[in-house]
């Protein structure tokens, strides 16, 4: 009888601490592969293979594209690409952004519950927002067991409670518990197959890339929404997944709610803080044109700059003002 072979492990913030001590507990000869997505910056020249493999037992390498799971091994995704899994084989994809981020959790997730089913365990861990959420609903879905570490363990809670709040998880564990817990999960039977949702595995061929009009099938998986894509400007549809709003543009960058929202945040205070700039660049401008204008004898000329740019003075003073408000609210959540 075939067990569970496979463990998919996300985390963000917080998470290079959280598996190397995960990666220490576990026990040598795990008979599992396991699959590794830890967001870092797409240019990020770091070792976190050679990190887990000095904190533990087990062999770990960034995963290569074509190559096997091999059981017994940690795979890493590599940065800036998404890793997948396809049958018993890992899959690199430089596809869209998912929740803003390459490597994506959700990205992980969804494929490892379409190929693997019952056969697959997924682990979120600390970190930021809720990547990795939607993806462990679908891993559930398809017959996986959910394991989310404690929020009151985790060093950034987000993640975990998100996923906790939005998927009816197997398992809610400590960080030292949970090696002995996946040990445990890893030996045990896995459980009888359950067909994949088709909206699923729709999701998922987009994001391998298996499927020729991305449109036709968006609008299969939801409507179109009054919102664009962060990230390429173009339509983006509204998907409903259970009780949680997600949204995904024909290019295949996918958004939760909440990182849809951060995202446009973080829009909104670049056009702010550009204008600022500008206003600021004009006041300044101004000013020097009243000063010329005054050593040059011209009062009245040397005022009228002067005015002017106490105008621009005052438009960019409002919209520092307001930078501060949005941190403030940004800071309390």
């Amino acid at each position: 009888m075939a067990h569970r072979d496979i463990v998919a492990i996300g985390a963000s913030a917080g998470g290079l601490s959280a598996l190397k001590r995960l990666a220490a507990g576990l026990p040598a000869g795990l008979d599992a592969a396991v699959l590794v997505v830890q967001h870092v910056s797409s240019d990020a020249k770091g070792n976190l293979p050679g990190l887990l493999e000095r904190a533990g037992p087990l062999p770990a390498a960034f995963a290569e594209d074509g190559a096997p799971a091999v059981r017994g091994r940690i795979h890493v995704a590599p940065p800036n690409r998404h890793l997948l899994l396809q049958g018993d084989t890992l899959r690199l994809s430089h596809g869209a952004w998912e929740n803003g981020v390459r490597p994506a959790v959700d990205t992980l997730f969804r494929s490892v519950a379409v190929c693997c089913g019952s056969r697959s365990i997924g682990v979120v861990l600390t970190g930021y927002l809720d990547d990795g959420s939607a993806g462990l609903r679908a891993l559930r879905r398809c017959g996986g067991v959910a394991v989310v570490q404690d929020p009151a363990d985790a060093e950034y809670p987000d993640m975990p409670r998100n996923a906790l709040a939005t998927t009816e998880a197997d398992h809610m564990a400590a960080l030292d518990a949970m090696p002995s817990l996946l040990a445990r999960l890893v030996a045990s039977a896995a459980g009888r197959p359950v067909p994949v949702p088709p909206e699923i595995q729709l999701e998922a061929d987009i994001m391998a890339r298996r499927h020729g009009d991305e449109m036709a099938a968006l609008d299969r998986l939801g409507q179109r929404s009054v919102f664009t894509c962060p990230d390429c400007g173009g339509v983006m549809w509204e998907l409903h997944d259970g009780d949680a709003l997600r949204y995904r543009c024909h290019l295949g960058h996918a958004y939760s709610a909440a990182s849809l929202g951060h995202a446009m945040s973080g829009a909104v205070v670049e056009g702010m803080e550009t204008a600022l700039r500008t206003l600021e660049e004009r006041g300044r401008m101004l000013r020097r044109l009243g000063e010329q204008a005054d050593q040059q004898g011209q009062a009245q000329s040397a005022r009228l700059w002067s005015e002017r740019a106490q105008v621009f003075g005052q438009q960019a003073d409002a919209i520092r003002a307001a930078l501060l408000r949005i941190h403030q609210v940004e800071e309390t959540g």
